[in-house]
């Protein structure tokens, strides 16, 4: 092969090569153009748009429509974001305000839907959804100290106010008792949730005032649990629930030397102080050191005035503390009555967040209380509707406080007798 021959397929070649990388370039140019020609950022407003809209026609138009959606009055629902804005806890977002955020969490747990519910109604991915969900929640977390705070040592007003309690309830704090919540379980460990209802429930604990306000919250025992267990464990942590008591051991000293002197404990000044402060309670917990239940087996379904007039000592101090007690029950009607999330099937979320969701739910109910009225409180007097639920295998009881309200009863029989009060 000469020379020239060889140049001339040398040459060749080249061409070829060429000519493949340029079409190859163009191939790669072509996607690239149009790729590029796909992302545009005009549908973005027009989605933003979108938004608004429906935020404003379906959302917050009236009071009426923001409180079955969002589960609390327009003016409220502005307010309870400003306070995220205030904590720094929410900001806004380039494509999310945080009424967004707040609304789609508020629907989320005030209806109990799925995240593709929420992502269709608000017009946004279920990532989102899910993200934005899970920073609100711990943003609420965030105000657990500043709305679940431990009650006030000063006599209620609603029992100072009221010859029926006064002055026999007036260390009384408050009112506690335990609440089933519907909980998703996995199948392997559903057995130890899944107690005196159908499907599995966590035992939530909770502690109210006489505002309907929780004073404590202890959520995540399985639904199998005894009330009297989770109240040992709750006394037992580190950070969990205490009760104003006197000094110990002056306490257990004066009281044991006065019943020795007058053979029973009655109702009056030096004993309330040096008892210290107490909790309402039903006959499951028993009664101790800063927890007082009614009298075992004795009724309280009572109208005083009615055909069944009370009897004794012991079914009058059990109507009178029913009418008391009765405050924890409405405090967890109101809060299930809000947030669906917590009385309807069973929530779509991991049992970690499903605690957290009750005490963000606690938060929200106490916020709402100190904000003003609350459109989803239905109090109930009738006391004839409470259930003195008493449970097999309940540990001893407390001497002292036994005798403590053996003595209440007696001072409830004796001013009742002599005052008719």
């Amino acid at each position: 092969m000469d020379k020239r021959t060889k140049v001339f397929i040398c040459a060749a070649a080249s061409y070829w090569f060429l000519s493949v990388m340029a079409i190859i370039g163009r191939s790669r140019k072509r996607k690239r153009v149009a790729r590029r020609e796909g992302i545009t950022y005009a549908p973005m407003f027009e989605r933003d748009r979108k938004r608004i809209e429906y935020l404003n026609d379906k959302i917050w138009r009236n009071d009426t429509t923001c409180v079955n959606m969002l589960r609390m009055n327009k003016a409220r629902f502005f307010r309870f974001c400003q306070l995220f804005r205030d904590h720094a806890l929410l900001e806004d977002t380039i494509h999310m305000c945080v009424e967004q955020q707040v609304a789609m969490f508020l629907h989320t747990v005030g209806h109990n839907v799925r995240n593709r519910v929420i992502a269709t109604n608000f017009g946004r991915s279920g990532e989102t959804v899910g993200r934005y969900f899970n920073k609100v929640l711990h943003a609420i977390g965030e105000l657990r100290e500043d709305y679940i705070r431990p009650p006030s040592l000063d006599t209620p007003a609603k029992i100072e106010g009221d010859t029926r309690w006064y002055p026999y309830f007036k260390d009384c704090i408050g009112a506690l008792d335990g609440t089933h919540i519907r909980a998703t379980i996995p199948k392997e460990m559903q057995h130890a949730f899944r107690g005196r209802y159908k499907h599995c429930t966590q035992n939530v604990l909770a502690a109210v005032d006489f505002d309907q306000k929780f004073t404590y919250v202890f959520a995540g025992w399985e639904g199998t649990a005894h009330d009297a267990l989770v109240l040992r464990d709750a006394l037992a942590c580190e950070d969990g629930l205490r009760v104003p008591q006197g000094n110990s051991l002056t306490y257990v000293l004066s009281i044991n030397l006065f019943i020795k002197i007058t053979g029973s404990l009655r109702c009056n000044l030096t004993t309330h102080h040096m008892l210290g402060k107490y909790y309402l309670v039903d006959a499951g917990y028993g009664a101790k050191p800063g927890f007082l239940p009614p009298f075992r087996a004795v009724r309280y379904h009572l109208n005083e005035w009615g055909r069944n007039p009370v009897q004794n000592k012991k079914e009058l101090f059990n109507r009178r503390h029913c009418s008391l007690r009765i405050i924890v029950e409405q405090a967890f009607g109101a809060l299930k009555r809000r947030f669906k999330v917590l009385d309807d099937a069973s929530p779509f979320f991991p049992y970690e967040t499903q605690v957290d969701i009750v005490i963000a739910c606690c938060i929200i109910h106490n916020w709402v209380i100190e904000d003003g009225s609350d459109e989803f409180n239905e109090p109930d007097d009738n006391d004839e509707n409470t259930q003195d639920t008493i449970y097999a295998g309940t540990t001893s009881e407390n001497a002292i406080m036994l005798a403590f309200r053996q003595g209440l009863a007696d001072q409830m029989w004796a001013d009742r007798q002599s005052h008719g009060n």
